[in-house]
């Protein structure tokens, strides 16, 4: 499998790095919650922009875009919208959509780029390579907030995202019950052993799969999300305990 490598940081080896979204309507509570971030100290910063209300404002965007650059340094900064039907906080058109990745791409102040699988794959195909012409690495990805597909169709997914060229694979789904989490752990594991030649980023959302957050050492996943502050997704957790119970992960493996 391919390490994927961004600004000193390894995706695809050893522990899960740690994500924390920045989330925050205004300029005053993007601030607020990156000052929490870089309390936290995660590994890697994802800009959640579609909870920001000038999003659709070319300069506005632009503005934002560079000062999280500059304000985070060497940290690797991840800018995702999250559409509306995946979880997000905005409607979004098709042709505001690409023109945001697009945006994003082209600033030159972003090192990961998200991608939805649902929004097409022609789509997904094109802006990874457009993101990889500027340097930017592409995660797609897929959200399922209402359940959590048959193990064949999570893999398949994946398999797909790939295909598309994407650098990261990411899905995230809702378990009904523990069984769904024990679906999401097999799928990753059969798509690292089987298919997979670009890093895997899956989580089974919510309390009943917060395992799967901790345990992607042992299943395949690269990357995992924590809080540092209010929580963006259901089963985040703060930084502090899951750099904690990911060493723990990673000691126990590595003496086994």
């Amino acid at each position: 499998m391919n390490i994927v490598k961004i600004k000193g940081i390894e995706l695809g080896k050893g522990s899960p790095k740690i994500c924390v979204p920045v989330t925050g309507r205004t300029k005053e509570e993007i601030r607020l919650r990156l000052e929490e971030l870089q309390k936290a100290e995660p590994d890697l910063a994802e800009w959640r922009a579609d909870w920001y209300e000038g999003v659709f404002d070319r300069e506005k965007l632009e503005d934002e875009l560079a000062f999280l650059r500059r304000e985070l340094g060497n940290m690797p900064l991840l800018v995702t919208f999250r559409t509306k039907e995946e979880g997000g906080e905005q409607e979004i058109s098709r042709e505001a959509y690409e023109k945001f990745l697009r945006q994003v791409i082209s600033s030159g102040h972003a090192d990961l780029i998200d991608v939805e699988l649902f929004r097409g794959e022609e789509i997904l195909a094109e802006i990874c390579r457009e993101a990889h012409q500027a340097g930017v690495k592409a995660v797609a990805s897929s959200h399922d907030f209402n359940g959590t597909p048959e193990k064949e169709e999570m893999i398949r997914r994946l398999c797909r995202m790939q295909e598309c060229g994407a650098d990261l694979l990411k899905l995230a789904v809702m378990p009904q019950n523990p069984g769904d989490v024990l679906e999401l752990l097999s799928a990753t594991w059969e798509m690292k052993e089987r298919y997979a030649e670009q890093p895997l980023i899956t989580m089974s959302m919510g309390g009943t799969g917060l395992v799967s957050r901790l345990a992607g050492e042992i299943f395949g996943s690269a990357l995992t999300f924590g809080s540092a502050g209010a929580a963006s997704a259901p089963g985040q957790i703060g930084v502090g305990e899951l750099k904690a119970a990911l060493a723990l992960f990673h000691e126990n493996r590595v003496s086994a």
